[in-house]
């Protein structure tokens, strides 16, 4: 079974959800939250992290997990900016789908503040 690591920027209420399955698992979308954003590569989560989330919610985390390839590979990568800008867009009704294809638990890899 071949895996891919992704990064995740995420704030501290997020990050409690994601305690509270035992890092195994991404929290449902809200409503207004009709995609899952998963990040390729570590430096523009760290980014994201780092010059949205703390600014917002005055802590912001990366976190990094690895998903089945195979499953991620019926969805497109993303590219939303710059050339190493790149994303998945999980549609929050196929997040459950993801969170059974995920290798492993979620880690903190960074925390800013």
């Amino acid at each position: 079974m071949t895996s891919t690591t992704l990064w995740r920027p995420t704030g501290p209420a997020e990050l409690e959800l994601v305690r509270a399955t035992g890092m195994r698992r991404w929290p449902p979308r809200r409503p207004d939250q009709p995609i899952f954003y998963p990040v390729l590569n570590e430096d523009y989560a760290v980014k994201i992290a780092r010059d949205w989330n703390v600014p917002h919610s005055g802590v912001g985390y990366v976190t990094r997990f690895q998903v089945r390839t195979a499953f991620l590979d019926r969805y497109e990568v993303r590219q939303v900016g710059g050339q190493t800008i790149l994303e998945y867009w999980i549609p929050a009704e196929e997040l459950e789908q993801f969170n059974d294809n995920l290798v492993g638990e979620i880690e903190v890899v960074h925390e800013f503040r």
